[in-house]
């Protein structure tokens, strides 16, 4: 990108991944527009940042296409154009049998990791391709389970395959407006909701056995690496895990 300011927003920026991301972003010099249910961590990212006014909380319900649609005409109101969309939010279902999933279950994680994953690429697209400069990048966060799945994770796992045919698509689709689409697939990540990992979860043959996290800011220098490319190269997939966590041979 030719112009020196940056601009980037980051869904679901309050916690583990987003938050690590973000603040990759904003301590290299990116102004980031932190989105997320919650606004406190939101505000607690930006402080951690010492950012100032590069840091933008917006409290953002990614299932609602009108909040998406708020979220970015802000970022451009605030900071004149978006140059990356990482679209992290995400959500997953209790671990249990298929056939006891709730309808509703189902559709809570439709709706933020799929429906809501597409509001934000859509608008990315509805801003980068009338901007100028034009264009920029999306980075989805896919997951492993785009891969190879968990035991009892139908819903999480039906939408990160999903995801992976939207960044397929979305970046055969951007090319005419020099949008450059690309998905990150993250494995055991220290975060919150992966600490239960440690003490022991289900692999394919039954048995529960702890499993290994790697430090959660490595995925933010990771996603930090795919959105200082310059648009004529890009990183289409990019799996990055624990080094001994199961995947290769899971199942």
């Amino acid at each position: 990108m030719t112009q020196t300011v940056r601009i980037a927003i980051v869904t679901g920026a309050g916690t583990g991944i987003g938050k690590a991301a973000a603040l990759a972003l904003l301590r290299d010099g990116w102004s980031v527009a932190l989105a997320g249910r919650r606004e406190e961590p939101l505000l607690q990212v930006a402080l951690e940042s010492g950012a100032g006014t590069r840091a933008l909380a917006v409290p953002t319900d990614v299932a609602d296409p009108e909040a998406v649609r708020q979220l970015f005409d802000r970022t451009v109101q605030q900071f004149g154009r978006v140059d990356l969309l990482f679209n992290n939010a995400g959500v997953g279902a209790p671990a249990i049998p298929l056939e006891d999933l709730s309808v509703q279950q189902w559709k809570d994680v439709v709706d933020i990791n799929l429906s809501g994953m597409f509001y934000c690429m859509q608008n990315a697209f509805r801003v980068m391709k009338s901007q100028s400069p034009r264009g920029g990048r999306i980075i989805n966060n896919g997951s492993i389970s785009a891969h190879t799945p968990r035991p009892n994770s139908v819903a999480y796992t039906a939408t990160k395959h999903a995801v992976m045919g939207m960044t397929k698509t979305a970046s055969l689709d951007g090319r005419k407006y020099d949008i450059a689409v690309g998905q990150i697939d993250v494995g055991n990540a220290e975060t919150e909701l992966a600490q239960r990992m440690t003490q022991g979860v289900q692999q394919a043959n039954g048995q529960i056995a702890a499993e290994p996290l790697m430090d959660v800011a490595i995925v933010g220098q990771s996603v930090l690496y795919m959105a200082n490319l310059p648009l004529e190269a890009n990183v289409m997939f990019h799996t990055v895990m624990a080094t001994k966590m199961p995947f290769a041979g899971r199942g």
